[in-house]
């Protein structure tokens, strides 16, 4: 379910593609999570830098997207691309890879176990699949459209929604320091109004964690749509709603997951705050 009313794709993915798609994307993310996790280097270096000392892109990131997109490439060469480093090209097959090779790139860095890689599938601009792939905790979510959310095998489903003020929030923060401090200016003023607040540092595994019953809701403003795409779709698919502002879809503005209760108290609260912009 999402916030606002979705636009009919001009055709529909069928189930035999659908499930070629789930496939390809598990494969994908087991392989590059595998070489992340069992090839980080003990000294691991920073390759480049993005928009601060912090935002940092490591080799193993870019050696995690060039895995994937080329194992993606070798059995569906027409596809195209969205990547977080650069991955990007148009197909011809209706289909289009969106992918965050590390999905909590500072957490990989320091060694810290919430980060993930994120590959969702769109058929014709409609998002179909997604898989969510956590080494580290040993835990893979997927989700396929109309066919519901699961972790590891298991059937997800949103935890039923308690008033606002028994809720727990999943959140994050900017790179850079000034849109970290609008952000903390926001969360100071939701923490009375909730059990309490949790930022662990990817947006992948939170809007999962969402799905899992683990939170009850989470928003952030300045996400990418490759660190939304798959996550989006596993919270959907487990009964929680999604979007960004009232009456429009998550985006870099905003994004909001949550079970449908807590989303209905808690997307207008986040818009009276002013979380989606510094």
């Amino acid at each position: 379910m999402t916030d606002t009313p979705q636009q009919s794709a001009p055709a529909d993915a069928d189930d035999a593609l659908k499930a070629e798609l789930l496939a390809l994307a598990q494969e994908a993310a087991r392989r590059a999570g595998a070489l992340l996790r069992d090839g980080r280097p003990a000294d691991l270096e920073v390759a480049a830098t993005k928009t601060s000392p912090i935002d940092v892109v490591t080799e193993m990131d870019l050696a995690s997207e060039k895995l994937i997109t080329g194992f993606l490439s070798e059995h569906r060469p027409d596809d195209g691309f969205l990547g977080e480093e650069g991955a990007t090209s148009e197909g011809t097959s209706g289909v289009r890879w969106v992918i965050d090779p590390v999905d909590g790139t500072v957490n990989y860095l320091y060694g810290r176990p919430d980060w993930a890689v994120s590959i969702a599938a769109e058929y014709r601009g409609e998002r179909v699949v997604g898989v969510v792939a956590a080494p580290v905790r040993g835990e893979t979510w997927h989700a396929v459209l109309g066919q519901g959310a699961y972790l590891d095998g298991r059937r997800l489903h949103c935890r039923p929604a308690p008033p606002l003020e028994q809720a727990l929030i999943g959140t994050g923060f900017g790179y850079i320091a000034e849109r970290r401090v609008a952000q903390a200016a926001v969360a100071r003023e939701l923490v009375p109004r909730v059990r309490d607040i949790r930022r662990a540092g990817s947006a992948a595994i939170d809007l999962c964690d969402v799905a899992a019953g683990r939170l009850d809701g989470y928003y952030e403003r300045g996400l990418n749509p490759w660190d939304l795409a798959a996550g989006d779709l596993v919270a959907r698919e487990a009964g929680a709603l999604t979007g960004g502002r009232p009456g429009l879809p998550p985006d870099g503005e905003l994004t909001v997951a949550a079970s449908p209760g807590v989303f209905a108290v808690l997307q207008p609260l986040l818009e009276e705050l002013g979380a989606w912009h510094d």
